[in-house]
């Protein structure tokens, strides 16, 4: 089980993603870097495969950054979760005298 520091960074870590995914300015910058590929990949000539490879990377990875986020948020969710149930285990053991 990890600790509960470990738990706290991750909770907070959670928020600090979400409110990236969340920051309309980040999302917009996300968006015209995608929409930015894609029409340069479309723009390749027949012979530039180097290039289009290298384009469909670029736009993997702005979702890639994106899934990580998302990813943080989801793990802090469940730290949070975690947290949650160790706070109230403590509380149980301390009402009826267990510690």
């Amino acid at each position: 089980m990890p600790d509960e520091s470990a738990l706290e960074r991750a909770a907070t870590r959670a928020v600090r993603a979400e409110a990236l995914l969340d920051d309309e300015l980040l999302t917009e910058a996300f968006d015209a870097l995608e929409k930015s590929y894609i029409a340069a990949w479309r723009a390749t000539t027949v012979d530039d495969a180097a290039g289009r490879e290298k384009l469909f990377l670029a736009i993997n990875i702005v979702g890639k950054v994106r899934d990580h986020l998302a990813g943080i948020v989801a793990n802090g969710k469940l730290a949070h979760a975690e947290l949650k149930e160790l706070a109230e285990t403590a509380e149980r053991r301390k009402r009826f005298g267990i510690i």
